[in-house]
């Protein structure tokens, strides 16, 4: 005997709402070794259907950046931090300095 599962369809699909920008409320940061700051990263349209921001650096031995956005300073030089949401990126260059 066949049994074909019953399938609710809805009657529209919802299409997803695709990320149109990613802005970042610093464009260049400049630390001391052993500093951190917070960026902050603002996915366009606000009611896009997955806002998840990625994270990355350029140079995890100048600057590392964690999850939420914190950049954390290691050594001297400069890296870029990139804010990735959909297919839509921003970035923030960190230039990091001595100890004055």
């Amino acid at each position: 005997e066949f049994e074909s599962e019953k399938v609710d369809v809805p009657a529209f699909e919802t299409l997803p709402i695709v990320v149109t920008g990613v802005t970042l409320n610093k464009t260049t940061l400049a630390k001391i070794v052993g500093e951190t700051e917070k960026l902050t990263a603002t996915v366009a349209p606000a009611n896009a259907t997955d806002k998840t921001v990625t994270w990355t650096t350029s140079d995890a031995k100048t600057a590392t950046v964690g999850t939420d956005g914190t950049v954390t300073a290691i050594a001297v030089g400069s890296a870029t931090i990139t804010a990735k949401a959909g297919t839509k990126s921003a970035t923030c260059v960190v230039t990091v300095n001595e100890t004055p």
